[in-house]
């Protein structure tokens, strides 16, 4: 595969520098903290997401340096200390990381990262850590709503032209396969990644020639075994069928091949292809496939396979590559705790008037409940990091805001759904091939109860906190109460 890495170090937002430059001329360079990473609502109103993004972390993390045009750059900048300069000159990660697996199907709240680092080493890393979960996690749970709304009918994902950069392109085709799409027309993602590529034809191959037959013509007897021919340029019904019909059979057929195709990507989408499946079959052709594209979504695949359209496949562009309807996915990156002297870790909140926007605190570990016998997740389970969950034994859960909202779950499996990534600056997690992330996605998905994978108002999926975390939680909000009501009566 080719070789994408480089140094991006310098790939982060200038307060992580300037709070580290602080942190270091303040003597808390050494202090041991905790964060988060998540996110607080899913995309698109869905009822979950698909977490992505985290191998391009590991190799983030594993090449984190400043080299000398970096450290001339900040030194350019005239706000940063030779001492703490040349502390980077050495600087490397040797924290721990804690992840939620690619492909894993996730909700808000949940800690998708956790970081044990340094104070600077946990700073610095924030930006790319966001922008691989945000970008890809936000693609491929788009990719898997609409894969499912193709119900088995392969995608292809089309976008790259109108990818927002070249490395949006090129990971974007990446998390669409995790979601479910079958292949990319990016061909450098195949090369680069594994995600397999395909294409056939624009409008201007049939344009170039001087009638559209000759054009379908030559394209079969080039490219025998992956005949799809593009048949709108002119007419779909009057040219566009009956010249291909003609091409295949004067082309394919005495080769003994039956496999081919003909896409479409204008028109009235339902009632063409009605039209041309009768007309490819009559002709003997029940064997070829009909392909589509032209700004769909997954609203308007449903809706064209609800009508009866005839599609075996569909190429979708830009509102999967940017995710149009909802393109911002909104992971953030919070300091949940930090680490005293004695080895002990002390919680730390975020409070804000927009209750949404209060943290969880403290050090943290998330597991998942399944029915033992529907294999089904009932609900996730935040509990602080040196809490075990005994499922042989009854279980009582409560909604974190509503707490008279009560389920007891008795005949369940338990299951941590963090894996440790990073051990005191060293890899010590496998990683998976992207077959195999896809693979677990899938599992995944078929794991969810079919409300939870309604497209409209689904059911929202159990997000608890263990009823030690929750008194934690609760004990920091009231002492915060306490703190700013007696500094306002001071005033």
């Amino acid at each position: 595969m080719k070789d994408l890495s480089r140094n991006l170090t310098l790939l982060c937002d200038f307060y992580e520098l300037t709070m580290g430059n602080g942190y270091f001329n303040s003597g808390m360079k050494d202090k041991m903290v905790y964060f988060d990473l998540f996110y607080r609502d899913n995309p698109d109103d869905g009822g979950y997401a698909i977490a992505a993004g985290l191998e391009q972390i590991v190799e983030y993390i594993k090449n984190l340096h400043f080299d000398e045009d970096d450290i001339a750059f900040l030194r350019g900048k005239k706000c940063f200390n030779e001492e703490f300069l040349e502390y980077l000159r050495t600087f490397r990660f040797t924290g721990d990381v804690w992840a939620i697996p690619e492909g894993t199907v996730v909700f808000p709240g949940e800690p998708l990262i956790t970081v044990r680092a340094r104070t600077i080493e946990a700073q610095l890393i924030e930006t790319y850590l966001l922008l691989q979960i945000n970008h890809q996690s936000l693609i491929a749970t788009k990719a898997s709503r609409m894969t499912r709304a193709a119900k088995g009918r392969a995608i292809s994902e089309f976008g790259s032209r109108r990818a927002q950069g070249a490395d949006a392109a090129i990971l974007g085709a990446r998390a669409a396969y995790i979601g479910g799409c079958a292949s990319t027309a990016c061909t450098i993602s195949d090369q680069a990644l594994g995600v397999p590529a395909s294409g056939t034809m624009a409008h201007s191959w049939v344009q170039m020639f001087d009638d559209e037959y000759t054009a379908f013509k030559t394209y079969c007897e080039i490219y025998p075994h992956n005949a799809t021919l593009l048949i709108d340029t002119y007419n779909v019904l009057e040219s566009g069928v009956p010249n291909a019909i003609r091409a295949f059979r004067e082309v394919l057929v005495p080769q003994g091949i039956h496999k081919c195709a003909v896409r479409i990507d204008s028109g009235d989408i339902t009632y063409l292809t009605k039209k041309v499946r009768k007309m490819l079959d009559d002709a003997g052709f029940p064997e070829c496939k009909i392909v589509v594209s032209n700004s769909l979504d997954e609203y308007i695949i449903r809706e064209l396979i609800r009508q009866g359209a005839e599609i075996d496949f569909f190429g979708v562009g830009e509102r999967l590559i940017t995710a149009k309807s909802d393109p911002v996915f909104g992971a953030v990156y919070k300091l949940c705790a930090v680490e005293n002297e004695d080895g002990s870790i002390q919680p730390k909140i975020k409070i804000s008037e927009n209750v949404g926007k209060i943290t969880t605190p403290h050090y943290k570990k998330v597991y998942r409940l399944y029915g033992r016998e529907t294999k089904k997740a009932e609900a996730d389970l935040l509990c602080v990091h040196d809490e075990v969950i005994d499922d042989s034994k009854p279980y009582e859960l409560f909604d974190p805001e509503h707490i008279w909202k009560r389920k007891i779950l008795t005949d369940y499996v338990a299951k941590p759904l963090q894996v440790q990534v990073f051990k005191a600056g060293e890899l010590v997690y496998e990683l998976p091939t992207l077959k195999q992330i896809r693979e677990h996605c899938f599992d995944e998905i078929d794991s969810m109860w079919d409300e939870v994978r309604r497209f409209s108002n689904p059911h929202n999926y159990y997000v608890d906190l263990s009823q030690r975390l929750w008194d934690i939680k609760q004990g920091m909000l009231v002492e915060q109460g306490h703190r700013a009501a007696s500094q306002k009566l001071q005033k």
